[in-house]
């Protein structure tokens, strides 16, 4: 089963899992979106209001979480405040569904999480294991996002938590907005332009999830591209790609912060993450540099 199956991720995940074969039952908040076709059916639920048609357990043994509230709005209080509560209460629904049932045959959480949950660091190179979180809003979002979804331990389920980082993809996330100011010719780096980002290619990330759900994975694991890159390393990538110049000087953080606020932190901060522990897992990605991941999105 599959909450947020019809963002990016979930629509990349879906169609992953289709091309092999794997029937799904997927959780909306839309009646219009409930579609019943066989190998994919599906159920309403509020999580907001902790409501849940517990009947889309049946038979499922995987459920994966991707369900929350974009963090791609400005962040003011109160929707700092929906952000936490998408993710903390759509997990919250799912375990309480699950404790209404006499019997289910749920033998594993996926969850979705952010590399946000690492400090800001531009010599930093952070493993699952690293000890500390970011003090700010991502750090404490992630902090309380993972935490509901370790609570299933206590159902006897295995939880496998997976900190995404960048996404790259042509249909959504970060990607469109990068190209759109460099086909206007006014793109630029931000920032320092030094600041590290971890991406992943939106094909492998959905390949990442199948694997995961494969060998049920338990544990926290980072899921990111081997070769994390800078601000300025990716601009100028996706305008050789492009074949555009780049010709204007970085944007300036405060010019970032100006127009952007607090939201600022989701393009100046800086993460370099490891990919080894998937790896060691024997996942391998089918785009491991930058380069390659764009010329097939763009190419």
């Amino acid at each position: 089963m599959i909450t947020g199956a019809t963002g990016l991720v979930g629509s990349a995940l879906v169609k992953e899992l289709q091309r092999h074969g794997v029937g799904m039952h997927y959780l909306t908040t839309s009646r219009d979106k409930i579609r019943q076709e066989p190998g994919y059916q599906g159920f309403f639920w509020n999580p907001a209001r902790q409501e849940i048609d517990t009947s889309c357990f049946e038979g499922v043994t995987h459920i994966v979480n991707l369900a929350g509230a974009t963090i791609a709005k400005r962040w003011t209080s109160s929707y700092k405040k929906k952000v936490q509560k998408s993710r903390e209460d759509s997990l919250h629904t799912l375990k309480t569904g699950l404790l209404s049932l006499k019997k289910h045959s749920v033998a594993y959480l996926a969850s979705a999480s952010a590399t946000g949950i690492y400090p800001s660091s531009l010599t930093e190179f952070y493993s699952e294991e690293h000890p500390e979180h970011d003090a700010g809003f991502l750090g404490e979002t992630v902090v309380k996002w993972e935490a509901a979804a370790m609570e299933f331990k206590a159902l006897d389920i295995p939880v496998g938590i997976f900190r995404i980082g960048l996404v790259l993809s042509r249909q959504g996330g970060a990607l469109p907005e990068i190209i759109r100011p460099i086909e206007l010719g006014i793109g630029a780096p931000l920032g320092s332009g030094q600041q590290w980002q971890s991406w992943i290619h939106l094909e492998d990330l959905a390949r990442l999830l199948r694997f995961a759900l494969e060998g049920q994975l338990e544990g926290t694991f980072n899921a990111v591209a081997p070769n994390p890159v800078c601000n300025q390393k990716l601009t100028r990538e996706v305008a050789r790609v492009l074949k555009r110049p780049l010709w204007l000087p970085k944007v300036p953080a405060w010019a970032l912060r100006l127009v952007l606020g607090e939201m600022a932190q989701l393009v100046l901060a800086s993460q370099r993450v490891s990919s080894e522990k998937i790896e060691m897992e024997g996942f391998d990605f089918n785009f491991k540099n930058v380069h390659q991941a764009l010329h097939d999105l763009l190419g």
